[in-house]
């Protein structure tokens, strides 16, 4: 008798766990049943809203959920970063993550309340783009060599305009002038749109800051292209020069944006987002639309994502304490 209860007891064991292990299965193939949240740290009209939005619609398309852009901007992006690092880790929140907001202000604002490393779970990289240094209409320079002497005859009068403090955007601007020799007076914006606003209006002297946001502005003639940070001219912007043509060695900047998600989610979602992410980038469409735009499409691994992570965070790290850049 007491060996056929140890069988019956075996039995509603196995029983038991095969249901757990179904009820667990049938949770995670739930993903996702609402509404996704991507967070973007600007404005819209950006480089990295432009990216969000291509792959936020083709993500609706492939998830069978909305996934709907929330653009929270400020801090230099650390108020998206918090908000996303502070959310549920159940895959419903996102982030467009640009390369600032994780490899450069954390160097220089120690009262943000994330960790680049400990706060995130990368998903994948989404696309890069080169920086553009423009000039005002009204500055009366043409070209990156009359910058410099400008610059130098008036040190710290000439200003320039970012997309925020502790940005890619202020960062090239610093790297600029370590590799100069100049001095310039920084004018940070909350995004690009106010950032290059300022310099149509002749309210700063130049911008740094995306192919993206300041091509048409160039082709169309409102403001003067002095050099793009590529290796290579722009296919965008064939007439203006690479940083190297124009006499300033060693200033290659470019950006990136990546999908991260709160550090706690699961590995089957950033699994399937990875999936989904790079199927997507491998669309021509998507690709088309984005070159249009001067960006170019860099999927990766979560792996992959994150190496790119801690090589930028150390060359940004170096320039910021070479350089004196202020914390705030």
């Amino acid at each position: 008798m007491r060996f056929v209860r140890s069988l019956r007891f075996l039995a509603a064991s196995i029983v038991t766990a095969s249901m757990l292990i179904s009820s667990s299965g049938a949770i995670a193939g739930a993903w996702p049943n609402r509404t996704i949240k991507l967070v973007v740290p600007f404005p819209p009209g950006g480089a990295a809203d432009t990216v969000a939005r291509v792959y936020a619609d083709k993500l609706s398309e492939t998830l069978k959920q909305p996934v709907v852009i929330e653009n929270k901007a400020g801090a230099g992006t650390a108020i998206a970063a918090e908000a996303v690092a502070g959310a549920d880790p159940d895959g419903y929140t996102l982030s467009l993550a640009p390369a600032g907001q994780l490899t450069i202000l954390p160097h220089i604002n120690k009262e943000i309340r994330y960790n680049p490393f400990t706060s995130f779970a990368p998903v994948s990289n989404l696309a890069t783009v080169p920086y553009v240094l423009a000039a005002s209409p009204d500055t009366p320079v043409s070209t990156a060599k009359e910058l410099v002497a400008a610059a130098n005859k008036d040190p710290g009068k000439l200003t320039y305009s970012s997309c925020g403090p502790g940005t890619l955007c202020h960062l090239s601007g610093e790297l600029f002038q370590s590799q100069t020799g100049t001095k310039l007076l920084h004018v940070p914006f909350k995004g690009s749109a106010p950032a290059v606003n300022a310099l149509l209006g002749n309210v700063v002297n130049l911008s740094f800051d995306t192919l993206t946001v300041l091509a048409p502005q160039i082709r169309d003639g409102k403001v003067k292209g002095l050099l793009v940070t590529s290796r290579e001219r722009s296919p965008q912007l064939p007439d203006v020069p690479t940083a190297a043509e124009a006499g300033v060695s060693d200033f290659v900047v470019d950006s990136w944006f990546g999908l991260v998600a709160p550090a706690g989610t699961p590995a089957d979602i950033i699994e399937r987002l990875n999936a989904e992410i790079v199927r997507i980038g491998a669309q021509p469409d998507v690709r088309a639309r984005l070159e249009a735009q001067g960006l170019l499409v860099t999927t990766s691994t979560p792996e992959g994502f994150l190496d790119i992570i801690k090589a930028d965070y150390g060359r940004w790290g170096k320039l910021i304490k070479d350089s004196g850049v202020e914390v705030f």
